[in-house]
């Protein structure tokens, strides 16, 4: 399914990121079994091995690169899909104690048949974020949480802060456009502060990740419902 592993090698190499041979065969099945999923559920519109590879795999991979987390870290992906950024960076890093949230039950039954092709350990979670950061055992538990979403950033941060204990990290992975400062006052309430901004491209695109450092905890009434959330962005 993936191009042959010198030029997947070669790809991840112009990144400056290496690749197993162990880590390239279990990427070739997440890329084969999420094809053959999507023709019967609708997960990605990226289905060429190529693009896949980059926009994909070496787009989620490239946190390790730009993010420092430490080993055995706590990250939960919220609203994480056909399993971006997470499930590639457990490939590349076993360490990591991974929980994948989903609000769909169909991406959750694929990434639990996918964890097991791949032999990968993962908590997975069907229900919506809002909801199951009130809850006690996820509140404030995680050193990160991520997400790789179009949602703007400030309902982003609402949806993902309260999962991140003081002292860990809320990592959105987001396009060229959007203008971070406007979620500011969003990202104060929450008892976030904007750290870094980091720039990069994947075959010409740009693209950013955005790191929101947790300091102080967020305050109880967050996140509201979505309804709430959609009409009044803090």
């Amino acid at each position: 399914m993936l191009p042959d592993f010198e030029l997947c090698c070669s790809k991840f190499s112009e990144y400056k990121l290496e690749l197993s041979i162990e880590n390239y065969e279990k990427l070739d099945i997440y890329a084969q079994f999420l094809v053959e999923y999507n023709s019967h559920t609708n997960l990605t519109a990226i289905t060429e091995p190529e693009q896949i590879l980059t926009k994909h795999f070496i787009d989620s991979v490239l946190l390790s690169k730009y993010v420092n987390i430490p080993d055995n870290s706590a990250i939960i992906d919220v609203g994480t899909g056909a399993g971006f950024p997470s499930v590639p960076l457990k490939i590349m890093r076993p360490d990591i104690k991974l929980t994948l949230l989903d609000s769909l039950n169909k991406r959750i039954v694929f990434l639990e048949q996918l964890c097991g092709k791949l032999g990968i350990e993962a908590n997975l979670i069907h229900g919506r974020a809002e909801e199951v950061a009130q809850k006690p055992e996820y509140r404030e538990k995680f050193d990160f949480s991520c997400a790789r979403a179009v949602a703007e950033l400030g309902t982003l941060c609402e949806y993902c802060l309260p999962f991140v204990k003081v002292g860990g990290s809320f990592i959105s992975m987001k396009g060229p456009s959007e203008d971070v400062s406007k979620a500011q006052n969003a990202v104060k309430i929450l008892g976030g502060l904007l750290h870094d901004e980091i720039k990069y491209d994947i075959e010409g695109e740009q693209r950013r990740i955005i790191l929101i450092e947790k300091i102080s905890q967020t305050p109880t009434k967050y996140p509201r419902n979505s309804g709430q959330i959609k009409k009044k962005p803090l």
